[in-house]
């Protein structure tokens, strides 16, 4: 949900033997996921519109997501694309926790990261979508900075007490952590800026 530029679903489609959909309400960012997913040869059905919007009678097992999540409060960019995929004000968090809910199959899983000073709001907005949090983290820039990103997995009609992993720290006194960099080897992405 939210493609951006498609980074996610490839990287879920490449590792693993799934069909991958993408949901993009921008033009930009559709054309950036079909380019990328075409660049690397992985199928990747894109949907141009307003995830909200969105219907599928068949559902889908597992959603994710990197959504805007900057509140209100928070400097703005006047960029008007940046805007929109970057501030909350163009998804709220009920109403994306809502329709997420309806779209996920039973015992669906829901992954998407966030702002985690609005922890309390993501959790009650959960539990009033029948979503429960099953796996959280927490990640650090550093070890003695305060988180900068939750990151969330939840299930539909789930019943599990929720497991709180130990904190993602990004960066130590080397640069950047060993976990991280494992991530990245992992990934193995390759980022340039283009234009369309």
């Amino acid at each position: 949900m939210g493609t951006g530029c498609g980074i996610l679903g490839l990287l879920v489609g490449r590792d693993n033997a799934v069909n991958v959909e993408g949901i993009e309400k921008q033009w930009a960012f559709c054309e950036y996921t079909k380019k990328n997913a075409e660049i690397n040869k992985l199928a990747y059905r894109m949907h141009q519109g307003d995830f909200l919007a969105y219907e599928d009678e068949k559902g889908f097992d597992v959603i994710i997501s990197n959504p805007p999540f900057y509140h209100e409060g928070a400097s703005k960019s006047e960029n008007e694309m940046r805007h929109a995929a970057r501030y909350n004000t163009h998804l709220p968090l009920g109403q994306f926790f809502t329709k997420a809910s309806r779209l996920l199959r039973p015992r669906g899983h829901f992954l998407f990261c966030y702002d985690p000073q609005q922890f309390q709001s993501i959790s009650e907005e959960l539990k009033k979508a029948k979503l429960t949090i099953e796996t959280v983290q927490f990640v650090h820039p550093r070890v003695n900075r305060k988180a900068s990103l939750v990151m969330v997995q939840a299930r539909k009609s789930s019943k599990s007490l929720m497991e709180v992993r130990a904190p993602f720290i990004a960066f130590d006194e080397d640069g950047v952590s060993e976990a991280a960099q494992n991530i990245y080897k992992k990934a193995r992405t390759h980022s340039i800026k283009c234009t369309l």
